[in-house]
């Protein structure tokens, strides 16, 4: 079985992977045998990255790139392929979320979480599908969110993205799949990160509703998200397509206890 799980030989670019879940997710395809190419919005970031990578013996290959600028991303494209090899593997991760009132959020605003969270998945994956179409298959992972299926207050627009996302999931599926390109996405849950670390407090409010409304009673560990990952970027899911893998701790399947 170990085979069908193995990366070994494949090149994954996972956007926006200098810290937290793309770092974790990153880690996890190089553990599997993956050569890691990552990108992130400035030098700052990449090379806080690359020291991360470099402690845990990961060889990374870290790029400066604003995943909303088509041109930039195409030419980071030509580059991995040129220094890293072809991209076996594509982890749609960078993302953003402004937590405004939907009434209070202005029209740039808006566009600025559309922008990153759904047009940037677009244009990373149309840069890098030709060249696996010619190797003759591909794997994209969009991180989606529990939000490509619920709302909740101050989230508008990272609801309106992550849902857009999801579609996006499936119709790369839908339009590519006959060229070997499995498209699919992750939905995590609530994840412990460093900016989830206020809510986490054992007497807030939040920390106390998310555990409730989570059958494994605890927040989703950023490690949590690794073996999903490896998964759906491996042989062992070359006939799994359009399908969103909500890694949640069963958030999504419960309607939550009854109030005392």
């Amino acid at each position: 079985m170990s085979g069908m799980f193995s990366l070994s030989g494949k090149v994954a670019l996972v956007t926006g992977a200098s810290y937290g879940i793309g770092f974790t997710i990153a880690s996890a395809l190089a553990n599997a045998g993956a050569r890691i190419a990552f990108n992130d919005i400035n030098r700052e970031l990449v090379d806080k990255g690359l020291a991360e990578y470099a402690k845990t013996g990961i060889d990374a290959s870290g790029y400066v790139c604003d995943v909303t600028d088509e041109a930039a991303v195409g030419a980071l494209a030509d580059r991995i392929e040129s220094e890293v090899g072809v991209i076996d593997i594509l982890v749609n991760n960078a993302g953003i979320i402004k937590r405004i009132p939907m009434t209070e959020m202005s029209a740039a605003e808006f566009r600025q979480v559309i922008d990153v969270d759904l047009t940037a998945p677009f244009i990373v994956a149309k840069a890098v599908i030709p060249s696996m179409i010619k190797k003759g298959g591909g794997k994209i992972i969009n991180i989606c969110s529990m939000m490509s299926e619920l709302g909740r207050e101050t989230v508008s627009a990272y609801a309106a993205a992550k849902g857009g996302l999801k579609m996006l999931t499936r119709n790369i599926a839908s339009e590519y799949g006959e060229f070997n390109i499995q498209c699919n996405g992750i939905g995590p849950g609530y994840i412990e990160t460093p900016q989830t670390a206020p809510l986490r407090a054992p007497e807030h409010p939040f920390n106390k509703f998310i555990i409730s409304k989570t059958p494994a009673a605890r927040w989703g560990r950023t490690a949590d998200l690794a073996g999903p990952a490896v998964f759906l970027a491996s042989p062992a899911s070359d006939f799994v397509n359009g399908h969103i893998l909500y890694v949640d701790g069963g958030i999504l399947a419960y309607i939550g206890k009854q109030p005392n």
